[in-house]
């Protein structure tokens, strides 16, 4: 049985959820109101995981959350609203220590629940199964420790060499425990990388540009949500937006991305499958670098192998530093993976390999 803890103000919520878990037959539960009591029940109940709302009254849902990754940490899906506010309110639980969110549905609850039910069990079950990231983790060491290198020598160029001639890419395909984990890879690329990067991150719509306008601020190199048709770069990172699918394209001789409607073939949005299809279709598999991060499922698990069956290099992250291990996991199981590695030694391996 999983120990599920509900924490959510709205008691139509509380009893919509509770009915959704119940139905599922493997779940224990137990609710809250407020932080205050999701911080003591996180004591008492001692769940496997918590889905926690970020606005309640009394203690709000991120207070409550710094209270319970201090005192007992345990796998936390976040329940955010559509907007910008409830946007950067998600990433912030996530910076401290949450490994997935949720949008918050609108309208009839009944009605919106059944729109996210499979999404919403798949992800507290992943979380469930989670490893948690603290926030002293040692992935986080080196980018803090290189962005306070790069202030101290502000000015004075960064010698970066391609050792694969022409044009090249680099594509990352993440889901949960995402965010998190690019943040501890994609500051540490230099700004005179030579390839531009494709990032396909599992999110709903509304969530991308918070994402891309965090990164970006910790950034060398400049990240943009790709939201309409544009021209792919050298010292660009393009987020794919959330509630659509990205995939790279040639005009007039030009590589482009390209925002698309979702693909129903495929379930996770921006698909990695689509996008590492359409990689092979505008570039020489050879100049490209696939990244297979944390995430549940295997989206993109069949394009990132046939990419390197063509001659491409590609990593999968291990276990050891995965959130969650299953689409990496997909892909090593595949034969896929020129490379297996924890998130901090990623970068370094890009690096090694473009120049």
């Amino acid at each position: 049985m999983i120990k599920l803890l509900i924490v959510d103000d709205s008691a139509l919520m509380r009893r919509q959820l509770t009915l959704l878990f119940q139905a599922e037959g493997d779940f224990e539960l137990y609710q809250a109101r407020n932080g205050q009591e999701a911080v003591e029940a996180n004591r008492q109940f001692q769940p496997d995981v918590v889905t926690l709302d970020i606005n309640m009254p009394e203690m709000d849902g991120i207070t409550a959350l710094s209270l319970i990754m201090a005192e007992r940490p345990v796998p936390v899906v976040m329940v955010s609203s559509l907007t910008e506010k409830g946007a950067l309110a998600t990433f912030e639980a996530l910076n401290l220590g949450a490994v997935d969110f949720i949008a918050k549905p609108g309208g009839t609850i009944s009605l919106s629940l059944d729109g996210i039910k499979r999404e919403l069990v798949g992800k507290v079950r992943a979380a469930s199964r989670a490893r948690l990231k603290g926030k002293d983790s040692p992935a986080r060491g080196p980018a803090q420790r290189l962005r306070a290198e790069r202030q101290a020598a502000a000015g004075r160029p960064l010698a970066v060499r391609r050792s694969l001639a022409g044009e090249g890419l680099v594509v990352i395909g993440v889901s949960t425990g995402g965010p998190r984990t690019l943040e501890d890879i994609l500051p540490l690329l230099p700004a005179n990388f030579p390839w531009p990067v494709l990032v396909a991150q599992h999110m709903p719509a509304g969530f991308t540009r918070s994402f891309a306008d965090r990164m970006n601020t910790l950034c060398e190199l400049r990240v943009m949500e790709a939201s309409s048709p544009m021209p792919v770069e050298p010292g660009n990172i393009y987020i794919g937006k959330g509630g659509a699918d990205m995939v790279l394209a040639r005009r007039v001789g030009k590589l482009m991305v390209l925002p698309k409607p979702e693909n129903s073939q495929f379930f996770w949005h921006p698909s990695v499958e689509l996008l590492g299809r359409s990689v092979m279709e505008c570039c020489d598999p050879p100049q490209v670098v696939a990244v297979m991060l944390t995430g549940m499922g295997s989206d993109g698990a069949d394009a990132f192998t046939e990419i390197r069956k063509r001659g491409g290099r590609t990593i999968a992250e291990s276990e050891e530093s995965a959130v969650v291990f299953g689409m990496p996991a997909e892909l090593i199981k595949r034969g896929g993976a020129n490379a297996v590695l924890p998130a901090e030694k990623v970068t370094a391996q890009i690096l090694n390999w473009v120049g």
